[in-house]
């Protein structure tokens, strides 16, 4: 599990560093933000920044500069970072436990640098909706998009397509997820599908692609992190929303303030973030991370390591049937007790959860476990089961789930991809008999 320290943070990208960790501006025109991290500052040094007008930007307190504490993401303590430009974190299974999770559990995936603070006004943010397949474009604020359309909420469950890339073999570029690019929170707003149809949907309509008020890497402001998109068939699904609410709050930054794409079933990357407008195109959404290899699998089975030409790899769409147990956290000991009460999620893209099955023998045998219904579409699945272990020892519980199509988790690895998604492997932790 990979933690970034201060230095390291601060040595990689000073000027993020500032910004995330403190909380401050370093454009010494618009020092708003800079004031209120001075408030952190000061609690982490132990008193008020006196000449902090002078202080360098990106420059380690001397306080601090003895330290290489983990970096930790301010309202996201626990979490993992896997990397800080862009900022990627991830949440260990145990602090998943919650039937909805909250934001400070809710993993970050960023492809760009996110907006800062400041331009994020939900009182003068505008959405467009045009594109080549609309008659009628619209250009629609918050308030607008509250008064004219039916409110909805969902709880959807978002994972990384790439949640689970650190098990591949070969390694496959990327962020080294674990087990913790996963979350299902309860978003509110309005359908997709009732905006649309106010902008005039022409027969031609394929696909709908998002914009977002993120930046490029690079900074350059003609570049795009990320555009992303789905068909017309999932965009006008009931539970595909224009969402500006995040458990009944005000979406947080780092999850898309102040309005963002809610999509359950398939990679979270076509809930695009920020949102800024929606083109209804005539073709397959062709902007960045849509194309080459991004977001894609191969379209047959290749053996590990075999180069794939851009052409042979297909969107991913659905995700596959996953489960991830939440309780207990991996590494339990336990003392003169022979039985267990393990419970967790489970999920399947577009599909529901059929059954989930538990493992103590490295899945030489299988018992059920009890699963709840979800409490709507596309939202994950609670399980619990009891599992008895026969004497003192080393044991691993493992967990299966199977869905409504009757598609099963693979025990171990699926099959490898180039760039290593789409990870459903049984999930397991390690538990002591003493």
């Amino acid at each position: 599990m990979k933690k970034i320290g201060l230095h390291e943070l601060y040595r990689t990208n000073p000027i993020e560093a500032d910004r995330v960790v403190f909380g401050r501006e370093t454009n010494p025109v618009s020092r708003r933000g800079f004031m209120k991290g001075l408030g952190t500052m000061a609690s982490l040094l132990g008193g008020e920044v006196v000449f902090a007008h002078f202080m360098p930007a990106g420059l380690v307190p001397a306080a601090l500069a003895a330290s290489d504490d983990p970096f930790e993401i301010p309202g996201k303590e626990g979490l993992i970072v896997l990397n800080d430009k862009p900022l990627n974190a991830e949440t260990p299974a145990h602090l998943l436990d919650d039937d909805v999770t909250p934001a400070s559990r809710f993993f970050v995936r960023n492809n760009g640098l996110t907006p800062h603070s400041e331009s994020l006004n939900a009182n003068t943010w505008r959405l467009t909706i045009d594109g080549e397949a609309v008659t009628k474009p619209l250009e629609l604020d918050i308030a607008t998009l509250k008064k004219r359309y039916a409110h909805h909420s969902a709880q959807l469950v978002m994972e990384c397509g790439g949640n689970g890339r650190a098990e591949f073999f070969p390694p496959a570029r990327g962020n080294q997820w674990t087990t913790g690019a996963v979350a299902c929170a309860q978003w509110t707003g309005v359908r997709l599908r009732d905006v649309l149809e106010d902008a005039g949907v022409t027969d031609e309509a394929v696909y709908i692609g998002y914009y977002g008020a993120d930046k490029h890497l690079s900074g350059d402001p003609t570049k795009l992190p990320i555009s992303r998109g789905v068909p017309m068939a999932k965009a006008l699904e009931d539970e595909t929303l224009i969402a500006w609410s995040m458990n009944g709050q005000d979406i947080p930054v780092l999850h898309g303030f102040p309005l963002r794409l809610a999509i359950g079933g398939w990679p979270a990357s076509v809930s695009g973030k920020w949102l800024r407008r929606i083109a209804v195109r005539d073709r397959i959404h062709d902007g960045p991370k849509m194309t080459g290899q991004s977001y894609r699998v191969p379209c047959n089975p290749v053996g590990p390591g075999e180069d794939v030409p851009d052409e042979a790899m297909c969107i991913i769409e659905s995700m596959p049937v996953k489960s991830l147990i939440t309780y207990p956290k991996s590494g339990l000991v336990l003392q003169g007790n022979p039985q267990l009460t393990v419970r967790g999620h489970a999920w399947a893209g577009d599909l529901s959860v059929a059954g989930v099955e538990l493992s103590i023998d490295f899945g030489a045998s299988w018992q059920p476990a009890s699963i709840q219904p979800p409490p709507n579409r596309l939202a994950w699945q609670r399980f619990e089961g009891t599992v008895k272990f026969p004497k003192a020892g080393y044991y691993e519980v493992w967990a299966r789930a199977t869905d409504s199509a009757g598609n099963g988790q693979p025990t171990l690895l699926p099959g490898w991809n180039p760039r290593g998604y789409l990870n459903n492997a049984c999930h397991r932790i390690a538990v002591r008999v003493a």
